[in-house]
């Protein structure tokens, strides 16, 4: 069949993603028999014409829509990526007969109220490399896909949804072949990364968070040495700025150690990094192994340095953990940006400031604290039952779509905002959404590009803020 997949997400603050999801679902598709086409939106300066005029020339059988984000998770200035849909899927309902499926994290995520809001024909809830590719063989038999396991739909107005069985196999680290499928010179020069993900599932139980929904609650661990092998492919083809996007890296402990072991006994020559590493398991051995295998940068994900605002959030950690990571980040020379998550279960002024003055005191001078106020409420959450709890979330799960927030009822938005405000203006390593939203980043990332800046961008944050505040911007 002809198969035209279509990355929706146009996002390109604080960089373009690369649609690593669409890429690898794509050439499953194209190994299995069929005529596949990639139409990535990021670049597109009009999608909706874009859209129409490969209609015109495809003539595709199925049309899938890989949806990365809902919205950018951004409480003061919210925008909601999805309505952007609607007129690229009406266009493609207008145009041709074809299947309409939807694909992606988002989906996964709330597959029914995005079935309802697009009108898409079916949702694939379940590992997009197998439950597509078996999708696209029923519906090329003229059979339907409706019993299949992993696959969502609406029938007579009622939500159906067949749970694909939690699979106990390894995953397979692999890369696709990019060039096939996307422009990757104009992702280069906005100083992306390429995504590689280790790992799928995670046993952590933080109440806002949707990967245990997405991926499981079992891991589901890649073969350290095929991991080393596919970054060692990758920099062979010029691919040379890898990011681990595992939803925690250094979980379990024992295969990031293995894969950084490996990795520093081979030339590969490429720059890695990973932001997802959790504090209760970061210690000399590790951040040392890390250095050895090549990383050029690393983020740990504390969200708060108050031991109640960590109870409240179920981080699994204590703020004893995190000045224990401080400590031994101190020790090494990786550079790193510590991501915090202002305004959960909790929070008050004091524990706004407990969490403000460890970051003045124990993060390194050349390294970046970024602070983000608000917390995505999702459906199904322990997050939504709390907000319904304590009269802060009144909307019903199928009006979440658009975006909602969690703020303590113990706090409030707007003395939290000045309260890091204030932080912000004696410490130029220390940026929020307003500052990875700044329009003049995106020239910044090409101009640093010519200039020979390589990723990660965050590594220059206190220069960037300086010469901009310089120039008389309030950032």
């Amino acid at each position: 069949m002809n198969i035209l997949i279509i990355s929706s997400n146009r996002n390109q603050f604080p960089m373009p993603v690369i649609p690593v999801g669409a890429c690898m679902i794509a050439e499953t598709a194209q190994n299995a028999g069929h005529n596949v086409r990639l139409l990535d939106l990021m670049f597109e300066g009009d999608p909706l014409n874009t859209v129409q005029e490969e209609l015109k020339r495809f003539k595709p059988d199925v049309v899938g829509f890989s949806i990365r984000n809902i919205d950018n998770n951004d409480m003061q200035y919210p925008s909601f990526y999805i309505k952007e849909l609607l007129p690229l899927i009406d266009a493609v309902k207008r145009k041709t007969p074809a299947n309409i499926i939807l694909g992606g994290a988002a989906v996964s995520v709330m597959p029914e109220a995005l079935l309802r809001y697009t009108g898409a024909t079916l949702a694939v809830t379940g590992d997009g490399e197998t439950v597509f590719i078996k999708l696209l063989e029923r519906l090329s038999e003229g059979r339907s896909p409706k019993d299949l396991p992993g696959v969502s739909w609406i029938e007579e107005d009622i939500f159906k949804s067949n749970a694909q069985p939690l699979s106990t196999n390894n995953c397979h680290c692999w890369s696709p072949d990019f060039y096939r499928w996307i422009n990757v010179k104009a992702y280069r020069e906005r100083l992306t990364t390429v995504p590689l993900q280790t790992k799928l599932g995670c046993h952590f139980k933080c109440i806002y968070c949707t990967y245990r929904k997405i991926e499981g609650n079992q891991y589901r661990l890649s073969n350290p040495e095929e991991a080393v092998t596919t970054i060692i492919s990758l920099a062979s083809r010029g691919y040379r700025h890898i990011e681990f996007v595992d939803n925690v890296f250094n979980s379990p402990y024992d295969h990031a150690l293995s894969i950084c072991e490996l990795l520093a006994q081979v030339k590969h020559g490429a720059s890695l990094q990973s932001l997802e590493l959790n504090p209760l398991f970061i210690d000399d051995t590790l951040i040392t192994a890390m250095e050895r295998a090549g990383f050029s940068g690393m983020g740990i994900t504390v969200e708060s340095a108050s031991d109640s605002v960590l109870d409240g959030l179920g981080k699994g950690f204590t703020a004893e953990h995190v000045y224990k990571a401080a400590e031994v980040i101190k020790r090494h020379k990786i550079p790193c940006v510590w991501i915090f998550m202002m305004g959960g279960p909790n929070e008050t002024r004091e524990t706004v400031a407990e969490t403000l003055q460890f970051a003045e005191n124990y993060i390194r001078p050349h390294d970046v604290a970024f602070f983000g106020l608000g917390i995505r409420i999702y459906p199904g959450t322990e997050l939504e039952s709390l907000a319904r709890q304590q009269g802060v979330l009144s909307l019903t799960p199928e009006n979440m779509l658009e975006p909602v927030f969690y703020i303590s009822p113990t706090i409030e938005y707007s003395r939290m905002q000045k309260q890091v405000k204030v932080s912000m203006n004696k410490h130029m390593n220390f940026i929020n959404t307003d500052s990875i939203g700044f329009p003049i980043l995106l020239p910044i990332h090409r101009f640093g590009y010519k200039l020979g800046l390589r990723p990660p961008l965050w590594k220059h944050t206190r220069s960037i803020r300086r010469s901009l505040r310089f120039l008389g911007m309030d950032v």
